[in-house]
């Protein structure tokens, strides 16, 4: 009996070396590969906040500036969302803005609140020669910023086209509970690990790649962009602030002016 314990704990501890020791090595090779990723040229212009940047992409020309914003986790949106903003910009002015955590933006480590983001997208579109008004194209939980922006600025905000968006009473009606809450700590700190890397399919959609919008090259920066900015802190900030911050917008006048277009996937079951 003695023996058998004695083997069993002796197994149960090589198990959990071999995991740290993995976790150790994952976590190595994660900041090796993020300083070989820090190296990528930015595509589009940074606006600087107290020595942070957030990055606008502007492409095409037009009466109209479509402006994209992305939904929650999609860390590379000027590479992700090309294959449909390219086709606005034959004809339109577009401007892909990354919130502080996406893309080329820096991570700025602060709680997200709706009226931060909308004052740093604002700013940023304006110094980065984009003028309002502007036709917002707003994805999944870039449309609490979206419907906020038209009911403080309606003179800013032509129209909308909502992209399957969360609207801001349903992140109230359904707030996050303990264990959502937990599972998007829980990720966050997965991420800083680097575990990320072994689950490539979840950090950046396999889609892209396997579609031709993106050059090769393009497709090598979306993989290290995505690697790099993964769930970082202000993604985090992002989905634990959405109550609060639809409940900003909930307590304002429904934006009856905007037009709104909304666009909604709807998976088939089988």
């Amino acid at each position: 009996m003695r023996k058998m314990l004695k083997v069993s704990k002796n197994i149960f501890f090589t198990f959990i070396a071999i995991i740290l020791f993995v976790v150790l090595a994952v976590f190595i090779y994660h900041n090796y590969q993020k300083g070989k990723e820090s190296s990528i040229i930015s595509v589009g212009t940074s606006v600087d906040f107290n020595n942070k940047g957030i990055n606008v992409y502007t492409e095409g020309s037009g009466e109209d500036t479509y402006v994209f914003m992305s939904g929650s986790g999609i860390a590379a949106p000027v590479y992700e969302l090309k294959g449909l903003y390219s086709k606005f910009a034959k004809e339109n002015k577009i401007a892909v803005i990354e919130r502080a955590g996406y893309g080329y933006s820096d991570v700025f480590h602060d709680d997200r609140d709706i009226d931060v983001i909308l004052e740093q997208s604002r700013k940023s579109l304006m110094e980065s020669g984009n003028k309002p008004p502007y036709i917002l194209v707003p994805h999944s939980v870039s449309g609490i910023e979206a419907i906020y922006w038209a009911q403080k600025y309606p003179s800013e905000v032509k129209g909308i086209i909502a992209l399957d968006i969360g609207l801001p009473h349903q992140y109230v009606t359904h707030k996050m509970g303990m264990v959502d809450s937990l599972t998007v700590r829980g990720v966050n700190i997965l991420t800083k690990m680097g575990l990320h890397r072994l689950v490539p399919s979840a950090v950046y959609n396999p889609e892209v790649i396997r579609q031709s919008f993106l050059t090769d090259h393009e497709k090598e920066m979306y993989k290290a962009l995505s690697y790099k900015q993964f769930f970082n802190d202000d993604m985090e900030q992002e989905l634990l602030q959405s109550y609060n911050n639809g409940k900003k917008s909930v307590n304002l006048p429904i934006p009856k002016e905007t037009p709104i277009l909304f666009l909604d996937a709807i998976a088939e079951e089988k």
